[in-house]
């Protein structure tokens, strides 16, 4: 009876757990998770009025609700001073001492509490610095410095600038010579100057969350006294780091190193343990080393060097990384049946080692009665309903402390199979098995058990009956068809489920697919045919060496071939190696499966030899040797081998000894290598189906040095200043050098001398060699010739070539010298040639130089013919203006002397007026053009006549008229188009301004009075002027 009633009252509280009240209900509620955690603030102190916010939001059903601890003693939220907004804790008026601390937030409903990460709020601040003055400081030019910052009291850490005389003429690089410690704050000058003199103060500032505030010192005087003879000094370190600094993975570590000397030391950062880290940057040679986003890899010994013509000094200090700590591994939410045991296990990685300790709602949990706490492993035993709630792990170490979360939910339940029932129809194949599941939800833990009709089954040669409630029977007959009953059991009370199983016929492969061979690229199709149970669909897969093959895929090499249910074809389209293999066919129902099996033989090219190796290296030869690679079964007929040097761009075929390598090989001579040249091999098999692909590529290696064999080419020379012989070649080619110490023996001598005379050039890129001799004739001729040399000796002399040492300029001036004034801005000059010397050098023609009557001959202006014509045009000259002229040969030497000068007057301008009153008047396919004459001015030349230009379509013609007459008589185009006239004065000063005039054939009589050429007719100019205007005599239209 008693029993009953314990029973009665367990389910009892069951019921009440799952129904709700004040506890959590299964399948609805659910315990607190952060959505927002409380981070630290510094809060200026002294700001009375402001707030300070500390925010907090849980995601949970039903909602949380909030409090706070401080400094592990709760917040008492009724204070004004306190509010709480949704989770969020609101400080107001903050204040050093009173409100200083460790906050953290608990998230609280009925299914449990969680405890937040710890928030410190803490106080910033940043007292002035002393009132009174400084004392002054006295250096010496040439050596060090320091001026010491003595920052008041503050917190947190300050950042440090120094300014010059008056704010904010702050202090700027100056090519190493000025450092400012952010340790210190100290302002350091490697080598003081005279003009360092000045006053300096040291700025501060500090950063808060919300403000930042700055003071900066008093005046720190500075005088440097000159030292005209400032001794030269080796670098001293004087800014130095610890011994040993620590530093925290993801966060960026600096080390400063600052040194006096004369010069100014230069510095440079190496790890003496490894390589220096790459994202160090350009802070590698700076008096700051920064390492950002630190890792293990970074640990290590540091060196920092400062060097400078008269020395150097160094210091090392180690990096110790270590690191906050980080879950690897975390418990997550269970549900786990009453009087169960509960293991959850929490491990961390950090540097300290963290520590781990647990908490359930809040508060600490220890080993004690059922529970066993052991660092990261939580073990409860005989669990209880009491145990429900949220547990956090705690891991911490001095760096930083995380925290893990997670619901139990210990469960209660009389067995019930309503969300997981016995399956209702069980197919199954007629000598295949069968496994029937049995999985109610209970707590705890139901005995189960099962039987068929009213037959208790228990375990035989064909039955079993798992603990688990697990129903497998095997070699399935059609008498085990009938409803199979799983009854599960446990305090509370009992449950069952029934299901039917039906027997089916089995699934076999009638036709199974046979072995195949085929060529690389070829189809190939493997057939598979199976029987089955005509009231369950069929499928077929297929697998390859037992991975599934992709059929549904219409670019891939693998399609199913369309036909019955009961045929499976697989189709696959242009074979390749990588396809060979076991090919398995299933045929498969929803209650059993058939498969079968053949092999795949695919023939194709060789695959790539093996362990290619370079021996026995000469000048101009290696030995290769390998490894036979798989054929792919069709025997290796023959090898090729290719080679790369720096002078292809891509693999070449290569030559060999002998040339025909035989598919049985395993090693060749490679030959016909250039000597002291780097190469790379490949072997490449093939056989009748094709070549494979190339062996992985050989070690680099370098051929022996030898002798040049080739002499240089492009050999020649000639010009440069007097008393010189220049002998010029083109450069060889890095293949042509044969080894290294190379370079050029140049062989040269007079034309018809015995004696050669014979120079080294040592630099491989020379090109031009100059022989400077005093005695030497100018345009001598000279046989040159030239080899390369290197280590192992010479190569062969060049042809023999015929160079001229350097010209003398010409010694002769031109005679008769004339200039012809052509009109104002022309003139013409002639003159008689000078007598060609052949001994000094080859003219290359004239120079002529004209210069105004007023100017110096040295500002005069030059033109040179590019022949030896013995005339030339000027033109760009001024009018009426009277200019001397002069004429010198020259050749690659310079010029020659002056002849005797004359002189030339240019023309008077011709009229810058174009004619005025052009009219006009058209007659059928003619137009007549009338215009009054030009009147000249004292100043102009007069007017000799007038020019007409005729303009239609791209063609031009002209007619010239004398000065009596002032009109013409001109044809008009047959397509009623536009003619373009331009019609203007000539005289002996040249062309004056024209008059551009417009006709049409219907255009009838017009005139235009002043008009400047193609002023009023700008707007059509587009439309009429459409081509190149080419001049054509006038007869091409018949003028």
């Amino acid at each position: 009876m008693g029993l009953l009633l314990f029973l009665l009252s367990l389910s009892s509280l069951a019921l009440s757990y799952a129904v709700g009240g004040d506890v959590c209900i299964t399948g609805h509620d659910s315990g607190p998770v952060f959505e927002e955690q409380p981070s630290s603030v510094v809060y200026p102190e002294g700001l009375s009025e402001g707030k300070v916010t500390l925010n907090c939001q849980a995601r949970a059903s039903p909602a949380a609700t909030y409090s706070w601890r401080v400094n592990g003693t709760d917040v008492p939220v009724g204070d004004p001073r306190y509010t709480l907004v949704a989770g969020n804790l609101v400080i107001s008026g903050p204040q050093f001492g009173r409100d200083g601390g460790s906050y953290q937030c608990l998230a609280i409903n009925r299914c449990g509490t969680i405890l937040s990460r710890a928030a410190n709020l803490k106080f910033g601040y940043l007292h002035d610095f002393p009132g009174e003055g400084r004392s002054p400081q006295t250096a010496y030019e040439g050596a060090g410095a320091f001026l010491a910052c003595q920052p008041p009291a503050h917190y947190p850490v300050l950042s440090y600038r120094w300014f010059v005389s008056e704010f904010p003429s702050f202090m700027k690089p100056d090519g190493g010579r000025w450092f400012v410690s952010q340790v210190t704050g100290n302002l350091y000058l490697a080598k003081a100057e005279p003009n360092d003199t000045a006053s300096y103060f040291c700025f501060t500032t500090i950063n808060m969350d919300i403000s930042t505030k700055s003071t900066f010192s008093k005046a720190n005087q500075l005088t440097v006294q000159p030292d005209a003879n400032a001794r030269k000094s080796a670098p001293a370190i004087t800014v130095g780091f610890p011994a040993e600094t620590y530093a925290l993975t993801g966060h960026t570590t600096q080390l400063e190193c600052f040194a006096y000397g004369n010069p100014v030391p230069k510095l440079r950062w190496r790890k003496v343990d490894g390589l220096l880290p790459s994202k160090a940057g350009a802070s590698a040679e700076g008096p700051i080393l920064t390492l950002p986003e630190m890792t293990f890899h970074e640990e290590g010994v540091y060196e920092c060097e400062a060097y400078n013509s008269e020395g150097r000094d160094t210091q090392q200090g180690r990096i110790t990384v270590q690191a906050q700590p980080e879950w690897l591994q975390v418990m997550s939410d269970s549900e786990v049946e009453i009087s169960s045991e509960l293991h959850w296990t929490c491990v961390a990685a950090g540097k300290p080692r963290p520590s781990i300790r647990w908490l359930r709602n809040g508060q600490p949990l220890s080993t004690q009665d059922r529970v066993e706490v052991n660092g990261g492993r939580l073990k409860v035993i005989n669990l209880a309903l009491e145990d429900s709630g949220m547990y956090q792990c705690v891991a911490e170490n001095k760096h930083g402390t995380i925290y893990s979360n997670a619901e139990l939910r210990v469960q209660v339940q009389v067995p019930d199979f309503r969300s997981n029932p016995v399956r209702r129809l069980v197919p199954a194949a007629r000598g295949g098995q069968v496994m029937m599941e049995c999985r109610p939800r209970a707590a705890p833990k139901p005995t189960l058990f099962w039987s068929r009709g009213t037959e208790l089954l228990t375990n035989s040669s064909r039955v079993t009956v798992t603990p688990d409630g697990m129903l497998r029977i095997h070699n399935i007959s059609r008498a085990d068809e009938g409803k199979y009953t799983c009854f599960a059991e446990n305090y509370l009370g009992k449950a069952n489920s029934t299901g039917h199983l039906s027997v089916r016929d089995a699934t076999k492969i009638t036709l199974a697919p046979s072995n195949a061979d085929i060529n690389q690229g070829e189809n190939v199709t493997l057939q598979c045919h199976a029987s089955h149970d005509p009231t369950m669909d069929l499928t077929f897969t297929w697998a390859l060496n037992g991975a599934l093959l992709d059929l549904e895929d219409p670019g891939g090499p693998y399609h199913r071939v369309e036909g019955k249910e009961t045929v499976g074809d697989l189709l696959i389209v242009s074979g390749h190696l990588s396809q060979a293999g076991t090919y398995s066919c299933t045929a498969q129902t929803v209650v059993d499966s058939a498969s079968a099996s053949a092999k795949l033989v695919v023939r194709g090219p060789p695959g790539p030899p093996g362990g290619l190796v370079v021996k026995n290296v000469a000048a101009t030869s290696v030995e290769l040797r390998w490894s036979r690679g798989y054929d792919n079964h069709s025997p290796i007929g023959k090898y090729v081998i290719m080679g790369h040097s720096p002078l292809s761009p891509g693999w070449k075929r290569m030559r060999t000894d002998p040339s025909n390598i035989e598919g049985n090989a395993e090693s060749i001579r490679v030959v016909g290598l250039l000597p002291w040249m780097d190469y790379e091999f490949q072997v490449i098999a093939s056989n009748i189906l094709g070549s494979g692909e190339p062996s992985m590529s050989s070690h680099t290696i370098r051929t022996q040095q030898a002798a040049p064999t080739v002499a240089p080419s492009g050999l020649g020379g000639g010009g440069g200043d007097r008393n010189e012989l220049i002998i010029t070649w083109t450069p060889m080619a890095r293949e042509y050098q044969n080894g290294d110490g190379f370079g050029y023996i140049l062989a040269f001598r007079k034309q018809n001398s015995p004696t050669w005379v014979v120079e080294r050039v040592s630099n491989v890129e020379s090109s031009r060699y100059v022989y400077s001799n005093q005695s030497l004739s100018p345009y001598c001729l000279f046989e040159v010739k030239i080899k390369a040399y290197n280590r192992k000796g010479e190569g062969p002399f060049s042809q023999i070539a015929v160079v001229h040492s350097a010209e003398e300029e010409p010694t002769v001036a031109p005679s008769r010298i004339n200039a012809t004034a052509l009109t104002a801005f022309e003139m013409q000059v002639s003159w008689d040639p000078i007598q060609h010397l052949s001994t000094n050098g080859i003219l290359q023609g004239y120079e002529i130089r004209y210069w105004r009557q007023h100017e110096r001959e040295a500002s005069a202006d030059r033109v040179r013919t590019a022949g030896l014509e013995t005339t030339a045009r000027v033109v760009g000259l001024r009018p009426s203006t009277r200019y001397h002229v002069t004429v010198m040969a020259y050749n690659s030497a310079g010029t020659g002397p002056a002849s005797p000068r004359t002189t030339v007057t240019t023309r008077r301008p011709p009229p810058n007026r174009p004619p005025g009153n052009v009219s006009w008047k058209t007659d059928g396919s003619w137009v007549t053009v009338r215009w009054d004459h030009v009147k000249t001015l004292d100043n102009e030349s007069a007017v000799l006549g007038y020019k007409v230009l005729y303009k239609h379509e791209g063609q031009s013609a002209l007619k010239v008229l004398d000065k009596g007459k002032t009109s013409v008589t001109l044809p008009l185009p047959k397509d009623n188009g536009y003619v373009v006239l331009e019609i203007r004065s000539w005289g002996e000063g040249g062309d004056g301004a024209a008059q551009e005039t417009i006709v049409s054939r219907d255009s009838g009589t017009g005139m235009m009075v002043q008009n400047q050429a193609g002023s009023p007719w700008s707007n059509h100019a587009p439309l009429l002027l459409t081509a190149t205007l080419s001049i054509t005599l006038i007869g091409l239209l018949d003028l």
